[in-house]
């Protein structure tokens, strides 16, 4: 899956080191899944992420140029007996505002509704992260509205901002 040089892929075993520095990396103690605190771990949970793809539970993607690891784009299927999906993603610092977020979601979305059949797909962030309002919003997701002190950080309550885009949505430009 590709567009502008982008591209999706499923994470490799090789990926492990890059996955180890990005969930050390700025902004990204809260995106953390568990605990990645060794190149086996990340090891680990990409070998995890190959098993939920197999059980249709989720599905992972790293968003690349060439050999080059960009970032990340990924949706659950929890609700898939009503045909919704639960997208997160991340870009790696060095590469954010360079069109890697909203195109790797364009490519995802495009994924969930021609190749895993999904009819609604659903995001979220914190309100202080402009960036990823950015990246939603650019790849055709609609802001659908607030959701008072949902997410707890270090001890702090954040408000978050839901955006979806449904399969009958326009390609954003």
């Amino acid at each position: 899956m590709g567009d502008d040089g982008f591209r999706l892929r499923e994470w490799q075993a090789s990926d492990a080191g890059v996955l180890l520095a990005a969930y050390g990396g700025a902004g990204m103690a809260t995106e953390r899944p568990g605990d990645v605190a060794t190149v086996e771990d990340a090891e680990r949970l990409i070998a995890g992420w190959a098993e939920e793809a197999e059980a249709d539970r989720a599905y992972t993607f790293a968003v690349v140029d060439g050999d080059d690891v960009l970032g990340q784009m990924r949706v659950t299927t929890q609700l898939r007996v009503h045909g919704i999906g639960w997208i997160s993603y991340w870009t790696l610092a060095e590469h954010r505002g360079k069109g890697v977020g909203s195109t790797g979601l364009k490519l995802l979305a495009k994924h969930c509704f021609d190749e895993l059949g999904l009819f609604r797909l659903e995001t979220g962030h914190r309100i202080d992260n402009p960036g990823s309002c950015r990246v939603a919003t650019s790849a055709g997701f609609l802001v659908e509205g607030r959701e008072r002190q949902k997410l707890l950080y270090d001890g702090i309550r954040y408000d978050t901002e839901t955006h979806a885009r449904l399969a009958t949505d326009p390609d954003p430009a």
